[in-house]
Order: structure tokens, then C-alpha cells, then sequence
């Protein structure tokens, strides 16, 4: 309410300071400065014969026409200006000091919101997730209605199909992407996400459509990552998981180091025992502890994956890291010391939502999504 107090005093005093003079009759005012006129020049007059800069004669003269005048600013009557200009002027005022701050508040009660309660930042974040579907959903509107009058537009079909898939509605997706092929003409692209959408409407399963679509990407580009990673996949749901080890192993072989996808892949290989039992050590230790005993090559692990871990306590922006040393426990039996990994994870990339995004992807593919 403070704030508000201080708004309507603000208001009031600019109100005043234009309006005031409206009520107020100037004639007082000219008349008063007119005297002071004529008395300065009187004074100046004395100020240019007492300095020799001028005759008694020409002063006495000046003296004669100035008091004439003087004389007769002061005896007059002051012109009264009409009573109705003055009183309408005065009325003009009052209705503006009062018919302005009422008149604001007319305008605002319907068209604002004066009993709205303040909205904090977390709540208006909370609903943003909300916000942005329903920008989705109304993208969708207008691009099918836009569609509906121009079937042919390939680049309406290459928008439509991947919002229509982050929604969820999957069947749809896979007819806009057979419409974007249709009018675009393929590429690997378009078949990886082709078969993807098909899969995701089959609830994950790489069913024998999908694996078709996912044949003919790999035909266009050996090396397009989504179709080796779904050929790796439909490998694995066929039971053929050594198959699949070697498709992911190929696919990382070839991956950029800062790849958003590696995390997915190599925990795909883990899941598969690709990663053997020792999944935190490199190729080239592993090649060298083939030649230890089992009690060596047991604590040479240990060792690496206490190492692993202490790096991660002082560097825990490492999501591979984070999830090869949560890996290593689960292939060394120890869950709870996995668990506790997880949990020192997640609060050390918490501040980063696209890392975390990565760690809980790889931590539900190693059964640790809780």
C-alpha cells in the first residue's frame, strides 16, 4: 500500500503544479511589477546625476514622466478579469485534480489485475514447461493447417515431423517424416529419423521396419551416428549382443571427443559387456593385465577405479568419468558404493542441466534411476 500512497501523492503534486496558476487571477501581479519598475528607473535616474552622467534638467524631466507614470500604474483600478473565465478556469482545475486519479483507476480496475498476487521466479519457472508445450502444440496447429492448403511443402514436413515426435505422438511423426523424404528426397538424416520415430511408437523396439530404415541411412552414410546406434540396439534386442558391442566400439572409435552422445553409446556397450570387467581402464591396460594373475589384476582395478574416483572429487564435471567409475563398481559387485557415486554426480553437475540431463540418461541405462 506504501507505494501505491506515494504514486497518488506524486500524482497530486503534478496535478498542482499545472493547474494552480488556472485559478489564480494575474492582473495583481502585472500591476505590482509595474510599480517596481518604474521605481528602479527612479533610483537609476539619482544613481546618473550623482555621477555626473547627466544635467539636473534631463534628470529632473525624466524624474516628471517617470512619476506620471508611476502614479498612475498605482492609482488605477485593476482590471478584473471576467467572474465566468475565472470561475470556469477554477472549476476546469478541481474537476482535473479529482477527475484524472479516478478516471486512471476506472480505466485499470477491468482492463488490470489490482488483486493479483505477486508471482515469485521459481513458480514462473515451474510453469514454464507448461508454457513452452503449449507453444508446441500451437506450432503444430499452424503449421498441419498450413499443410492442409500446401501438401507438397517439404520444408513444412521437415518442421512438423520432429516437434510432432518431442510430443510424443509418434505415429504422426512417422508420416511427416515419410512426407518430408517424399518431398525432400532421402538422406541418412531423414532415414535415421525415420526409423526412430518408428521405434518410438513401437515403445523402443527396433521392430523389423525400423531396422530397414535404419539399413538404408547407414547405405547413405556409414557413418551416421543414430543408425549405428540403433543397429547396435536392434543387435542387442536380438540377442546378439557381441554384435552390438562391436557396432558401439566402431561408433566411438569415430566420435569426436565432445560428442553429446558418447555417454549414451558407452553405457550401451557396458550394458552389453562391452566394456568387459574392467570398465575403467583403457584398451592398452587391458591388453597388458591379461598377463596378471587374478589377485593382481584385481587390485591393479581397485587401484585405477580409487584413482578415478579421487580425480572426481576434485574434478566432478566429467560425466563419462562419473559414469565409467559407477559402471566399475556394479561390474565389481560393490551397488552401494555405485549408489554413492551417483548421488556425488548428480550434485556435482546439478548446476549444469544439459550434463545432468546426460548422467541420469547414463545412470537409467545402468539401472540406477532412482
Amino acid at each position: 500500500m506504501t507505494i501505491w500512497f506515494v504514486f497518488a501523492l506524486m500524482t497530486v503534486a503534478a496535478i498542482f503544479a499545472v493547474l494552480w496558476p488556472l485559478g489564480r487571477n494575474g492582473r495583481d501581479q502585472i500591476q505590482g511589477s509595474e510599480v517596481a519598475v518604474y521605481k528602479d528607473q527612479l533610483a537609476e535616474i539619482e544613481r546618473d546625476l550623482a555621477a555626473g552622467l547627466i544635467a539636473a534638467p534631463e534628470a529632473e524631466a525624466a524624474r516628471v514622466e517617470i512619476g506620471r507614470r508611476l502614479l498612475a500604474a498605482d492609482s488605477s483600478e485593476p482590471v478584473q478579469e471576467p467572474k465566468s473565465s475565472l470561475k470556469w478556469r477554477r472549476a476546469a482545475a478541481v474537476l482535473a485534480l479529482v477527475g484524472l486519479p479516478l478516471g486512471a483507476t476506472a480505466v485499470y480496475v477491468p482492463l488490470g489485475s489490482p488483486a493479483l498476487r505477486d508471482f515469485p521466479l521459481a513458480q514462473r519457472e515451474r510453469g514454464s514447461g507448461s508454457g513452452m508445450a503449449q507453444s508446441l502444440e500451437n506450432l503444430v496447429a499452424q503449421v498441419q493447417q498450413h499443410l492442409e492448403k500446401n501438401p507438397t511443402d517439404g520444408r513444412g514436413w521437415n518442421v512438423l515431423a520432429p516437434v510432432l515426435e518431442r510430443l510424443g505422438r509418434f505415429d504422426e511423426a512417422v508420416r511427416a517424416y515419410r512426407n518430408s523424404i517424399t518431398y525432400n528426397g532421402e538422406s541418412a538424416e531423414r532415414r535415421s529419423d525415420l526409423g526412430e520415430a518408428i521405434a518410438a511408437a513401437a515403445g523402443g523396439v527396433v521392430t523389423a521396419e525400423a531396422k530397414t530404415e535404419f539399413e538404408r541411412a547407414h547405405a547413405l552414410n556409414a557413418d551416421d551416428p543414430k543408425a549405428n546406434y540403433f543397429l547396435g540396439l536392434a543387435a542387442e534386442q536380438d540377442g546378439r549382443k557381441d554384435d552390438a558391442a562391436n557396432i558401439w566400439r566402431a561408433l566411438l572409435a569415430k566420435a569426436p571427443a565432445n560428442a553429446p552422445w558418447r555417454p549414451l553409446v558407452q553405457t550401451s556397450l557396458a550394458r552389453v559387456g562391452g566394456g568387459g570387467s574392467m570398465p575403467a581402464l583403457s584398451d592398452e591396460t587391458i591388453a597388458a593385465s591379461k598377463e596378471m594373475n587374478d589377485g593382481d589384476r584385481n587390485a591393479m582395478i581397485r587401484g585405477m577405479v580409487e584413482r578415478l574416483a579421487t580425480r572426481l572429487k576434485q574434478n566432478g564435471g566429467d560425466v563419462d568419468g562419473w559414469l565409467r567409475l559407477v559402471r566399475a563398481y556394479l561390474v565389481m559387485g560393490d551397488r552401494d558404493k555405485a549408489v554413492g557415486a551417483s548421488t556425488d554426480a548428480r550434485q556435482a553437475v546439478a548446476n549444469d542441466s544439459e550434463r545432468l540431463r546426460q548422467l541420469n540418461e547414463g545412470l537409467k541405462n545402468l539401472g540406477l534411476d532412482g
